[in-house]
């Protein structure tokens, strides 16, 4: 397979990147920083040469989508899978009196538009891969039922790309296209923490099952967690 996984300098997306390298896939590792992907991947780039290609990708940003973009027809213009990885976490404790409302405009443009974009972008390219699907990574913080009083900015950009996954399954179905939004769970990770208690690699092998279509996903919605299972909406 060939991916491209957006937001790969850190996070469940090196993770992803590693194990996909390591799964022999090819894959292209995008991130807003060329420094921090070039040390993240140092050794992987010893190991895979050829496999790995690392992008610089700020997902709010059309020139480098566009880049990308450019890169992936070159080299045979064509795509099996991408991960929308790509996400900000601000204004987490924040209730609706003291939230920064430009700070949400943000998450939306990031975690969000980030994905519409490069999806458009990248969609002609899927549309000629073999068995092809997209992963946005969601969080149940997007779940309308499990609402709580905090953290608007990211819940709101997560319920966003939900409705984006659900919509772009529907408009792909005819070209063999899967797209899910999958919830990765809590993760000892950066935005995570420590105390999370889930293992990236262990979240990210699911995902790649999932990519690799080894399970067989029962969901009618695009919504799911990494096991393949339906979220609650």
């Amino acid at each position: 397979m060939r991916l491209l996984v957006t937001g790969a300098s850190g996070g469940l997306g090196s993770v992803l990147v590693s194990l996909a390298l390591e799964r022999g896939h090819e894959v292209y590792a995008c991130a807003r920083s060329e420094a921090k992907l070039q040390s993240c991947f140092a050794r992987e780039k010893e190991l895979y040469k050829e496999k790995l290609t690392l992008c610089l990708l700020d997902v709010t940003n059309a020139e480098q989508t566009q880049a990308v973009a450019q890169l992936v027809e070159e080299n045979g213009a064509y795509l099996d899978g991408l991960v929308n990885c790509a996400a900000i976490m601000v204004e987490r404790e924040k209730t609706i009196d003291t939230l920064d409302l430009e700070k949400v405009e943000e998450s939306l443009r990031v975690n969000t538009l980030g994905p519409m974009r490069t999806t458009q972008r990248l969609l002609p390219f899927l549309r000629r891969g073999t068995r092809p699907v997209i992963v946005n990574i969601s969080s149940e913080a997007g779940t309308i039922i499990n609402a709580f009083p905090t953290n608007y900015a990211y819940s709101i950009s997560k319920t966003a790309l939900n409705m984006f996954s659900e919509r772009l399954r529907e408009s792909e179905r005819e070209n063999g296209i899967l797209v899910y939004a999958v919830h990765p769970g809590w993760m000892r990770t950066n935005m995570g923490g420590c105390d999370a208690p889930a293992d990236p690699r262990d979240i990210a092998s699911g995902i790649l099952d999932i990519l690799e279509r080894k399970k067989k996903i029962y969901s009618k919605i695009a919504f799911i967690d990494a096991t393949g299972r339906p979220m609650p909406l």
